[in-house]
């Protein structure tokens, strides 16, 4: 006993304890020229394929001109150039989120916000506040209530009907996959008992009457959500920039946005901020495939590329929903659900998706597929070769996103077809409310136990990019993200049955390459951003603490002092002077 409790005790140690601090520094620069900025005397992690570190760097216009010693940079100073001493501050890339509903957080500015509810009585409050506060609106529409409040067939029209009787109402899970919907919505969309199924959705039924019982889930979403007014392009705009000040305050400076088309007047928001130079994210896009469309929605994706060739806003891939989530029991699995004899929802049609990436890889697109049960990452992959047979091979960083449950045979698979994982690592802690409500009773707990792998790609030399899924995750900020996905523990826990599949730990190296050059490497921006390096542009951010020199536990605690996108001031803490 004493000495299983002292390996507890050195293992918690080796969780929570830094990593060691390696690399060297290396003066590399263009022919001296003045500068102008320099930061100097800092601990500056360049993620370069040597993973260096610099104590000063060197900015002209947008770009980096220097990388290297206190020395070296003395050569770039100029009458004009502002020089910021860091007093050892450390300095990292800007990071790359590489899956992000961006535009989304307009809905958390328009319309009910449920995320920081926690029950069917504390939604229907907030629900009743904004209808009185709203009086003139013709649907009410929101998002944020979770699933583990009301698990199996999900919450109820009843609930909603109390509150409002005469308008639709419309509420979007907190994970985006499900839809609750009081009577008035239902009568709109003309669901009724016997309404069936759609393909790729589910119409959840009261057990004893059959009755539609207030919760949509996947492609039945679209049947109420089509017939409701949505936001406008004014609207999304607002949402947009309003995301862009939150995420330079997190030091994100290159993001994907994966949800354009699947709701209108978005593409038409970034198309006029981009042509009003409004933004301040670099942003490459995915436009949403449908299902029912197969490959011939491919020729307008090409002509709406081509029309978005600004440098902070291209569209370069095409997201595809092939399945829906656990909580729902629409997550595709190999297995069935533990708690429902189902194997889940798969929304595509095989056959349909793999002609569909096939013609989207003909054109160039990367593919970008949301996928979270095993069986479904299974077929993704499949899809990703059998595009790979028809079009040969090519530098095409197709991405798998989410990647909650995931053969161990199909490892191999993702490496030789260079597939990019995407990960959200935000998500990696057995979470309470879910975990024991929804995770074991569902998946059962052998399966629960081997969620997220992450460790295991890496070291089979996949290419792993992290993203936050925000809004799904309400704090998106990278450090967050690196921190669990070094610990993979609920904050403030320590006792080792607490962390979440822990052979899948990654290092902080890892970690900050996820959210950094893989990042940019997924994006097809690693030849301009993702490592502090001559010719990249200039977008770093500074952390009052070395990430290397602290417990992983407290990375979170770290704070962004300042953001810089293309040598441009974004944001800059006030205890930063």
């Amino acid at each position: 006993m004493f000495i299983k409790k002292l390996a507890s005790i050195a293992l918690i140690a080796s969780l929570l304890a830094p990593a060691s601090v390696y690399g060297q520094t290396a003066d590399v620069g263009k022919t001296a020229e003045a500068a102008d900025l320099i930061l100097q005397n800092g601990a500056i992690y360049t993620v370069d394929k040597n993973r260096s570190w610099a104590e000063s760097i060197a900015v002209k216009g947008d770009t980096i001109i220097y990388v290297g010693s206190q020395e070296g940079v003395k050569s770039y100073t100029g009458p004009k150039t502002k020089v910021v001493d860091l007093q050892g501050k450390m300095v990292l890339p800007g990071f790359v989120d590489s899956h992000t509903h961006a535009s989304k957080t307009t809905g958390l500015i328009y319309t009910v916000d449920l995320f920081y509810a926690g029950s069917i009585a504390e939604y229907q409050e907030v629900v009743k506040s904004f209808v009185s506060e709203h009086p003139h609106e013709v649907a009410i529409q929101g998002r944020g209530w979770t699933n583990s409040v009301a698990t199996g067939i999900g919450p109820r029209k009843e609930a909603l009907d109390e509150i409002v009787k005469d308008i639709p109402v419309a509420l979007t899970s907190d994970d985006g996959h499900s839809l609750w919907v009081n009577s008035k919505a239902l009568e709109l969309a003309g669901i009724k008992k016997d309404t069936a199924n759609p393909e790729g959705g589910v119409i959840e039924r009261d057990p004893v009457t059959g009755e539609p019982s207030g919760t949509l889930r996947e492609k039945a979403m679209d049947l109420v959500l089509k017939k409701i007014p949505g936001l406008t392009v004014e609207q999304y705009m607002n949402g947009i920039q309003s995301y862009q000040e939150l995420a330079a305050e997190r030091g994100v400076t290159t993001a994907r946005d994966p949800d354009l088309l699947r709701y209108p007047n978005v593409l038409e928001a970034y198309q006029q901020l981009s042509e009003q130079d409004k933004l301040t994210v670099r942003f490459r896009n995915a436009i949403t495939a449908d299902p029912t469309k197969g490959a011939e929605q491919i020729a307008q994706f090409v002509k709406l590329r081509e029309e978005n060739k600004g440098p902070h806003f291209q569209i370069n891939a095409v997201k595809v929903f092939l399945d829906g989530v656990v909580e729902g029991a629409t997550g595709y699995l190999e297995e069935p659900y533990q708690h429902k004899e189902t194997n889940g929802q798969l929304i595509w049609d095989p056959q349909v998706y793999n002609e569909t990436a096939a013609a989207a890889d003909k054109e160039g697109f990367q593919l970008h597929v949301h996928s979270i049960g095993d069986a479904a990452t299974r077929i993704t992959l499949d899809g990703f070769e059998y595009a790979e047979k028809a079009n040969g091979k090519r530098d095409s960083r197709h991405s798998v996103v989410h990647l909650q449950l995931l053969n161990p045979a199909d490892i191999e698979r993702f490496k030789k077809l260079g597939a990019v994982g995407v990960p959200q690592p935000f998500w990696f802690l057995k979470e309470p409310g879910f975990y024991e409500e929804i995770e074991v009773p569902y998946l059962g707990k052998e399966r629960a136990d081997k969620e997220y792998p992450m460790k295991s790609l890496i070291n089979a030399g996949v290419v792993m990019a992290s993203g936050s899924d925000y809004i799904v995750t309400q704090e998106f900020g990278p450090l967050y993200g690196i921190q669990q996905g070094v610990t993979r523990i609920e904050e403030g826990k320590t006792d080792l049955a607490d962390v979440a599949n822990p052979s899948e730990r990654a290092t902080l190296d890892d970690m900050i390459a996820s959210f950094t050059i893989n990042g940019a490497y997924a994006n097809f921006v690693d030849d301009i951003t993702g490592s502090l390096e001559v010719g990249k542009k200039a977008d770093l951010v500074v952390l009052d603490k070395n990430l290397f020199k602290i417990p992983a536990s407290e990375i979170n605690k770290t704070k962004v002092l300042w953001t810089l996108f293309e040598g441009k001031e974004v944001y800059r803490s006030e205890s930063f002077q």
